[in-house]
């Protein structure tokens, strides 16, 4: 996705037929920053190196971040055809009814996170899209490209999300 371009404004006079005074005409120019999208190799990864969420990072993370999303989406698709097909199979053994009841409710609640987790995937891409991607929702700080690595879905800094976990623990216990 190119960034948005640099407009460039010329203001040239109009000459009139009456000679009061000119009319100011404005003509706006569009400047390409980039030739295109930015493209990177497969094996690709950020680098300290680099500028902090330079456009290669973004390329890089979105893809990412589509990528895990798209195995999330089978794999519930699959776990919920699979599911559906069990339906069928009623035991008349009290025990082993108990027993898929059971597994269906730990298969459920896995869905139910990965749905979860879909929505985290959008809302990153979505941060991507609005150049927020990368920062502190918190602080603003930058986040980090190696916990960046290690939960692309990160909003917060370590310290900022220890601040959180900490006061979800104080208001769970009131």
């Amino acid at each position: 996705m190119p960034k948005t371009s640099k407009v460039k404004k010329k203001v040239t006079k109009a000459k009139t037929k009456s000679p009061s005074k000119p009319k100011t005409k404005v003509v706006v120019k569009q400047k390409e920053a980039n030739k295109g999208p930015i493209k990177i190799s497969k094996t690709y990864t950020p680098k300290d190196t680099e500028k902090y969420m330079c456009e290669k990072h973004k390329v890089f993370f979105r893809m990412k971040l589509q990528e895990w999303k798209k195995e999330l989406v089978k794999a519930n698709n699959e776990a919920l055809y699979n599911g559906s097909m069990d339906d069928n199979s009623i035991s008349a053994d009290i025990v082993d009814q108990a027993s898929s009841y059971t597994d269906k409710n730990v298969e459920m609640k896995a869905i139910n996170r990965q749905i979860k987790l879909i929505s985290e995937i959008d809302k990153a891409l979505l941060r991507i899209k609005d150049e927020t991607y990368g920062f502190c929702l918190d602080t603003a700080e930058p986040i980090g490209l190696k916990r960046l690595m290690a939960r692309p879905v990160a909003k917060y800094t370590i310290a900022a999300q220890e601040k959180h976990e900490k006061n979800e623990k104080v208001h769970a216990d009131d």
